[in-house]
């Protein structure tokens, strides 16, 4: 064999081999939710499934404004709530928002009580969100919204509605991690550590029975809403872990020493479960 068919051979394999990235001036591709998701290429999250991004802008608070009609709020009466949507610079109306996992804004209206949950999705018209309720009963609930405007980073931001008349209890938790039957499933829950520490990670870890018929819901395999007792704290957030079987892992940093409720939902065989546990956080 010739040195020159040699050397032939290796350039071809150079020409043929794939480019190294550059990091100067390559974009890095970065998760808008999961920030330790990366990569040279553009595509989709493996973690949540969103659209990868190149660059992401600076982390600021737009404004989000919450109105009800009719005001006050009555419990057991129809009341249309009106999110309002403002940029932090100039105050102009945000119009066009990204997509995540299937809409355009979730919504999570818990009670002070905690008796009371609900996620669901406000609909775009007239350049604002709406969405219809029934409150059951008096007292304080929070309002915590989750949209992503064009062009910025993810929001999540409460708000607050009173609705009149006498409020009864307020939420008194206990540690409860006892199995739960949901509509069709049986949710079974364990932390790492056992007794999990504010401001460091906790592994939330469930196991769902049967194991058949597991689905994605709302694009992700399933939606986790942790509240702290008092309702400062409200955490959005989806498996860490999950590829369909009947074990599933999210991570979570709680920020206080509290107790926290922790809501989980996942989709079988079409049908939506929701199931909660309570966590003292120290």
């Amino acid at each position: 064999m010739s040195i020159v068919f040699v050397l032939l051979c290796v350039t071809m394999m150079w020409a043929q081999a794939p480019a190294t990235p550059d990091p100067s001036k390559d974009p890095v591709w970065m998760c808008p939710m999961d920030k330790d998701i990366r990569t040279n290429a553009p595509g989709n999250c493996p973690r949540c499934g969103m659209k990868m991004v190149a660059g992401i802008p600076d982390p600021v608070e737009y404004h989000l404004d919450l109105t009800a009609t009719p005001w006050p709020p009555k419990p057991q009466e129809r009341v249309r709530l009106r999110f309002d949507i403002h940029d932090p610079w100039k105050n102009n109306a945000v119009k066009k928002f990204n997509i995540v996992h299937e809409k355009l804004f979730h919504a999570f209206i818990v009670s002070r009580d905690m008796q009371f949950f609900v996620h669901d999705h406000p609909t775009w018209d007239n350049d604002s969100f709406h969405y219809d309720i029934m409150f059951p009963k008096p007292g304080m609930y929070r309002v915590l919204g989750d949209f992503y405007p064009e062009g910025a980073t993810p929001q999540l931001i409460s708000k607050t509605i009173f609705v009149t008349g006498t409020e009864g209890p307020r939420a008194s938790l206990k540690r409860d991690y006892s199995t739960k039957e949901a509509e069709n499933l049986k949710v079974e829950f364990s932390t790492t550590p056992a007794e999990p520490v504010a401001g460091l990670e906790t592994q939330l870890r469930f196991k769902l029975d049967p194991e058949d018929g597991i689905e994605k819901y709302l694009g992700a395999w399933g939606h986790m809403l942790a509240a702290s007792d008092d309702l400062v704290d409200m955490i959005h957030t989806h498996p860490y872990i999950a590829n369909g079987g009947p074990e599933l892992e999210f991570h979570l940093v709680f920020p206080r020493p509290r107790m926290y409720r922790v809501w989980v939902q996942f989709q079988r065989k079409g049908v939506v479960n929701t199931a909660h546990f309570d966590v003292p956080v120290h």
